[in-house]
């Protein structure tokens, strides 16, 4: 295959592959799924078929959601569609919760008008000495078929493209493969226990891909990151199988802002020609050029400006050292131990405002314990400085709760009838009923109603629990159970509108000054996300109503603050406050965390990452404020870190 050499300008000059970036995922997905929409029905006109390739993961849900929508709103016909998938599983029920061809039916197949016979996905439930066959049969078909006119792909943390796991070869076709075992860590997601992950898959080969005619490839979120830059960047290599897409004539990256974060154009748009030098961009400069230089930001030289490409800036803001003492400036006036404001100062660079106090504010926690996780010094000294501080609890939170915990809690409550002398017949009935649930469910099995509330209700306990620790009031403990959340699965519904009401009406009951929500998107989840997107709707909802009626003076006094928590963190260059934590204060966070027994040590759905979240946030916190000393500020214990977002 001859490599192909790309006309780039120079926002893109490092780029190998052409990159789409798009505000959000459900941006790209719309554009995607027009690129599709228009295949399809140009094939139509031509009467032709249309050869799909179709991936399966967490990166084309949005896509497929947009696609049905396009079936039953704009009347998009699938009749001359045949689809072939990427993978699945080995071994694995085509029923099963985890499996593919379910993934698939319940998120296109089954919403849209294509022929049964046209739909083709790798059989998870082949013996294995079939398998070989049946991989070549599937080559076959595809042959048959014309070939794949369009094929849509995810991408892997470390690069794989279907499952071809890195070092694939580029002349591979479909087969059995042995899944990495970051692979298998990334998706246990999917399963109640990192064992019940299948250790194989059937997959399409790299060689296949690259047969199709047209490629797009789709990613986001931050996560993945690194690994678009060393795709699109980087030398093609079989240890990067994402990257071989490189010789492919006609491919797309669709990628969301955060997922083209480590792009040159975005990491470094310096590199890559003019440059706009807003006082962001001068701080992001300069605080990465200070720590891969491993340099204070105020021992930085002029030498150092010019090694590094930043010469311009230099040209534009003057010597290094006042350029220095800016960001320096920056970095310091971004650290308080006042988070909702220091009484009675005035301080104009202060991250928030003096007046009014005491504030009121509300911490949204999207699971019942991301609160005291993501933010527990902060948390602790809101309500120690006198503020009126509420937290709503936007989810039950009850898929993370194992049997084994809601068995003890079970034989809790039984004994408990027993010393005291209640048991009617109906708790009798109830706790039989779970506990006989409990002993013959199966693997893949959806818990009763019965069973996640019992869940939900030990995660409740947990959370009051915590609260009374802080210090909090009854009264000030909110539970929404957010319906998006209750599906009983691992997967949620899309935000919906009684969502966005419930949290709406908290607002107007409450009217804060101060708003804390999760902005941590790289929960495996998706729960953060659309908490997320709930809270901002409801205030953006809010405030158009106020400005409406004219009585707007609460909302537009309301600051919204985004935390991260157990599965990331803010880059150093974002952050706009930093609240510091003593030895003493990461310790009765620590301790705060604790009270969380169904979540200490392993749960379930706890991502790629085995520490135990308490682990987590104390070596994260630890290592914010390690690089705000790194730059040559203050060296504190621990740091909680914060942006603010302007909605």
């Amino acid at each position: 295959m001859a490599k192909k050499v790309i006309a780039t300008n120079n926002a893109d000059s490092f780029e190998k592959i052409p990159v789409k970036i798009f505000p959000s995922n459900k941006a790209g997905s719309e554009f995607v799924a027009k690129q599709m929409a228009a295949f399809i029905r140009d094939k139509q006109k031509k009467k032709e078929k249309c050869v799909l390739g179709l991936a399966t993961g967490s990166s084309p849900k949005s896509l497929y959601a947009e696609l049905v929508r396009m079936h039953k709103e704009e009347k998009l016909s699938f009749k001359n569609v045949i689809a072939f998938n990427l993978d699945e599983y080995y071994p694995i029920d085509n029923n099963a919760l985890q499996s593919y061809s379910r993934f698939m039916r319940s998120h296109l197949f089954d919403h849209i008008d294509i022929n049964p016979k046209n739909i083709h996905i790798p059989n998870g439930e082949v013996s294995k000495e079939h398998i070989k066959e049946h991989c070549k049969e599937y080559e076959q078909k595809i042959k048959d078929a014309g070939g794949i006119d369009l094929q849509i792909l995810g991408i892997g943390n470390n690069g794989h493209i279907g499952f071809n796991e890195p070092g694939s070869s580029i002349y591979s076709k479909t087969r059995l493969i042995t899944l990495d075992n970051s692979t298998r860590i990334a998706n246990s997601y999917e399963f109640a226990n990192i064992s019940d992950v299948p250790r194989q898959a059937i997959t399409m080969g790299i060689s296949t891909i690259l047969q199709s005619k047209k490629v797009i490839l789709m990613a986001w979120g931050s996560a993945k990151a690194p690994v678009i830059r060393k795709a699109v960047e980087d030398d093609e290599t079989e240890q990067v199988p994402a990257s071989l897409l490189q010789n492919h004539d006609d491919v797309t990256f669709v990628v969301d802002e955060n997922a083209a974060a480590e792009l040159t154009r975005n990491k470094s748009p310096w590199l890559t020609g003019d440059c706009e030098w807003t006082s962001k961009m001068v701080k992001k400069a300069v605080v990465n050029m200070a720590l891969k230089l491993k340099k204070p930001i105020l021992s930085l030289t002029n030498t150092d400006y010019n090694e590094y490409g930043l010469s311009d800036l230099l040209v534009e803001k003057g010597d290094a050292y006042e350029v220095n003492l800016d960001v320096y400036y920056m970095l310091r006036d971004s650290i308080t131990g006042w988070p909702g404001g220091k009484p009675n100062a005035n301080l104009p660079k202060h991250p928030e405002r003096s007046i009014p106090y005491p504030k009121r504010v509300v911490i949204f926690s999207p699971h019942p314990d991301d609160d005291i996780i993501s933010m527990g010094g902060t948390f602790q000294r809101l309500h120690d400085q006198g503020h009126d501080v509420h937290v709503a609890y936007q989810t039950s939170g009850n898929i993370a709760v194992t049997d084994e915990f809601v068995t003890r809690f079970l034989d809790f409550a039984v004994g408990f009838e027993e010393i005291i002398g209640i048991n009617t017949i109906k708790s009798v009935k109830v706790l039989d009923d779970a506990r006989r649930f409990l002993a013959k469910k199966k693997s893949n099995q959806m818990d009763t109603p019965l069973i996640r509330s019992i869940k939900g209700l030990i995660r409740r306990g947990e959370a009051k629990a915590t609260c009374r620790y802080v210090g909090l009031k009854e009264e000030n403990i909110h539970f929404q159970n957010l319906p998006f959340y209750e599906t009983g699965a691992i997967e949620k519904k899309p935000m919906g509108e009684k969502d966005v009401k419930i949290t709406m009406e908290l607002l107007r009951q409450l009217q804060p000054q101060q708003v804390y929500c999760a902005g941590d998107f790289a929960d495996p989840h998706g729960t953060h996300i659309v908490c997320f997107q709930v809270v901002l709707e409801a205030l953006k909802r809010l405030k158009k109503e106020a400005d409406i009626s004219d009585k707007s003076e609460w909302i537009n006094n309301c600051w919204l603050w985004l935390y991260k928590g157990a599965w990331q963190e803010w880059n150093i260059e974002e952050i706009e406050m930093a609240i510091p934590m003593s030895p003493d204060q990461v310790l009765k966070k620590r301790f705060g965390i604790f009270i969380h027994q169904s979540q200490k040590d392993m749960v379930p759905f706890q991502g790629s990452d085995s520490r135990e979240f308490w682990q987590r946030a104390e070596e994260r916190n630890a290592a914010t404020a390690a690089l705000y000393a790194d730059l040559g500020l203050t060296h504190y214990a621990a740091m909680e870190a914060f942006v603010r977002y302007h909605y």
